[in-house]
C-alpha cells in the first residue's frame, strides 16, 4: 500500500468512517505478527501484541503524520509495545519452546533472511540480545531500510549499522561454537 493510500484511510477514518481502518489491520496485521512473534518465540503472545499494536494505533490515530509512511508509525508503535512486554515479562530463551522455534515461517524471505530463519540459527537468535534481536529482524525479516530502523528506533543509522554488524558477528561466532 502506497503512502497517498494510507494517509486517504487513515483521513477516513477520523472522519468517523470506522470500517476503513479495517483495510490497514488487514494490510499489516501479517507483519505486525511477525515482529512479535520473532520477538517473544510465542504465538499466544504475538496475538496479544498485534491487537494491542492496533487498538493503540486507533486509539493514537490523530498523531499520526500523513507525511511519514503510516507501516513506519505502526511498526514504531508496535517496537515499544513489544519492547515494554519483553521487559515485563523478563523473556529469555528458555521460556521459549523448540515447537515454537521450529514453526517459524520461511515464505517470501530474502536470501538474508532465509539464512536468519534457518532452524539452528532461529534458535541462535533467541539467545541474541533484544536490542540487537530486534534490528536484524527489521533489517533481514522485514527488509526495513537502516534509514527506516533508525526512524523507528531513534537511533542514528551509523548506531543501527555498527549494532546490526555486531549481530551477525555474534551469530557467526555462535554458529561456529
Amino acid at each position: 500500500m502506497d503512502q497517498k493510500t494510507e494517509a486517504e484511510i487513515v483521513a477516513r477514518v477520523l472522519k468517523g468512517d470506522r470500517h476503513a481502518y479495517a483495510l490497514l489491520v488487514e494490510e499489516y496485521k501479517s507483519p505486525i505478527y511477525n515482529l512479535a512473534y520473532r520477538m517473544t518465540g510465542n504465538s499466544a503472545d504475538a496475538d496479544d501484541l498485534t491487537q494491542e499494536t492496533f487498538i493503540r494505533a486507533y486509539k493514537y490515530l490523530w498523531r499520526y503524520d500523513s507525511q511519514r509512511k503510516f507501516f513506519t508509525w505502526l511498526y514504531t508503535i508496535s517496537f515499544n509495545i513489544i519492547k515494554s512486554h519483553i521487559k515485563k515479562n523478563k523473556m529469555n530463551a528458555k521460556q521459549i519452546s523448540e515447537k515454537d522455534i521450529l514453526s517459524l515461517d520461511q515464505n517470501n524471505l530474502s536470501p538474508e533472511a532465509r539464512l536468519i530463519e534457518d532452524q539452528e540459527i532461529s534458535s541462535l537468535m533467541l539467545l541474541v540480545p533484544e536490542k540487537i534481536r530486534i534490528l536484524l529482524i527489521m533489517k533481514y525479516h522485514q527488509e526495513f531500510s537502516f534509514e527506516e530502523i533508525a526512524q523507528i528506533t531513534g537511533q542514528s543509522v551509523s548506531a543501527i549499522k555498527m549494532s546490526i554488524y555486531r549481530g551477525l558477528d555474534l551469530l557467526k561466532k555462535m554458529i561456529k561454537d
